[in-house]
């Protein structure tokens, strides 16, 4: 694509402002059946995409629309897509705002990412793996990426940023020693380059849960029970607090949050700390600039449980009347008073699997489905699967502690592990 024409074309076209993403991404592909590799690929994609922005009612009101453009578009094809786009804004009224202001200059945040050499170690890090008669891997599907995005708009800014993006899909099996009953566990990780710690405690620790759903009996009906989380899905669980402090979703009225407020009336437990950074080791979402060119930096979002700063889009945060806003890719949530060790005493369940997990960002509400998890009565431990846990976070959260370790997982660093004193827990005994 041509990108000057297209930033003529634009200038020619009248509009009040507009903003252009390219998006590049060169990667290799790796499928393997067992460790033999099946197929592997080169990829390269352009995409494109455009906005444009139309003042309605001298300037109450901002519309927009946007849309794609092939990297091949000819030069009367592009006019044309401008063209729809411009009469498409007119539809739209959203109260006015501005764009990111700019410099006129070309910026480059560019790191050297070697398909290669990503690629070896993710290959070598798999064929190390603990694997058994019993419990082993199936398939493997590997990604790795160098993305290119460039952003440019009508105020001036025109930033690049270059970064790895890797993602890793595997299917594991186990089975009993008479071979007649056999189960399938599925990771997906994704991460910047290879993170090989986290792929061979990851996947390790999967073949021995597969071992262990294998023998799993029924979760009791345990009612109101004490709960531990520690692996990726208490990543919902930070993420609704990254939600109430999204611009967006405070402007739109779904957020509770108030600055200088607590997010959980009369907690009990520990207080979040929570940030939003610009690095975290290895992850996907290392750039300066968020995806409107504002630039990003390190900013406390909730301190000792009290919400302390918003962030969020150019749009919203104008709306809150936020002089300096970006966008948040990165988080860390500190760890608490207690080890991990601590937390696991007494009578708990520990999920480890879930069928489906979520904490609805609106409303609050926990719901996961038990596929594989550990109920500690105190005495011995139960391998257990089936049944749910329910609850909602504003209450839970009351009674949350967080462990002083803390675990990597691409774009967020977070307590390993999570303790709610009270969830329903809904068993099929």
């Amino acid at each position: 694509m041509n990108i000057e024409l297209l930033k003529r074309l634009l200038g020619e076209a009248g509009l009040t402002a507009w903003e252009v993403t390219d998006l590049r991404k060169r990667g290799w592909e790796f499928y393997f059946i067992r460790h033999k590799l099946d197929q592997n690929r080169a990829k390269e994609v352009e995409d494109i995409t455009l906005k444009v922005y139309r003042s309605i009612e001298d300037g109450k009101y901002l519309g927009s629309a946007s849309g794609k453009i092939p990297p091949t578009a000819s030069e009367e094809e592009i006019r044309k897509t401008i063209n729809d786009l411009s009469e498409r804004a007119y539809l739209v009224k959203n109260p006015y705002y501005t764009l990111n202001p700019g410099d006129g200059k070309a910026h480059q945040n560019l790191r050297m990412v070697s398909l290669e050499a990503i690629s070896d170690s993710f290959i070598r890090v798999m064929r190390t793996l603990p694997e058994t008669k019993t419990e082993d891997i199936n398939s493997y599907e590997i990604f790795v990426h160098e993305m290119s995005r460039r952003y440019l708009n009508s105020e001036g800014v025109d930033q690049t940023v270059v970064y790895p993006s890797s993602m890793l899909e595997v299917v594991i099996n186990a089975r009993n020693e008479a071979k007649d009953h056999e189960i399938e566990l599925y990771r997906m990780l994704t991460s910047g380059t290879c993170d090989e710690g986290r792929i061979t405690s990851e996947i390790g620790r999967a073949l021995q849960y597969g071992k262990d759903k294998l023998v799993a009996g029924n979760t009791p009906a345990l009612e109101q029970a004490s709960v531990v989380f520690s692996n990726d899905n208490s990543l919902s669980i930070y993420e609704y607090f990254m939600a109430q402090m999204d611009a967006a979703m405070k402007y739109q009225q779904i957020s509770r949050a108030e600055i200088g407020q607590p997010l959980i009336a009369d907690a009990q437990g520990d207080r979040m700390n929570l940030a939003g950074v610009r690095q975290l080791p290895n992850s996907s979402h290392n750039f300066d600039v968020d995806l409107e060119g504002a630039e990003i930096w390190d900013r406390v979002l909730i301190r000792g449980g009290v919400a302390e700063s918003f962030y969020g889009n150019r749009q919203f945060s104008q709306y809150l009347g936020l002089e300096k806003s970006s966008q948040v890719f990165n988080y860390v949530v500190l760890g608490g008073n207690r080890s991990a060790q601590e937390l696991r005493q007494g009578k708990f369940l520990e999920v480890v699997e879930f069928s489906d997990f979520q904490v609805d960002e609106m409303t609050g509400d926990i719901a996961g489905e038990i596929r594989l998890g550990y109920w500690h009565d105190g005495e011995s431990v139960k391998i257990v699967s089936g049944g749910s846990v329910s609850g909602n976070i504003r209450e839970a959260a009351k009674q949350m502690y967080l462990s002083k370790e803390t675990t990597l997982y691409d774009g967020a660093q977070v307590p390993s592990v999570v303790r709610f004193e009270s969830l329903t827990v809904t068993g099929i005994e």
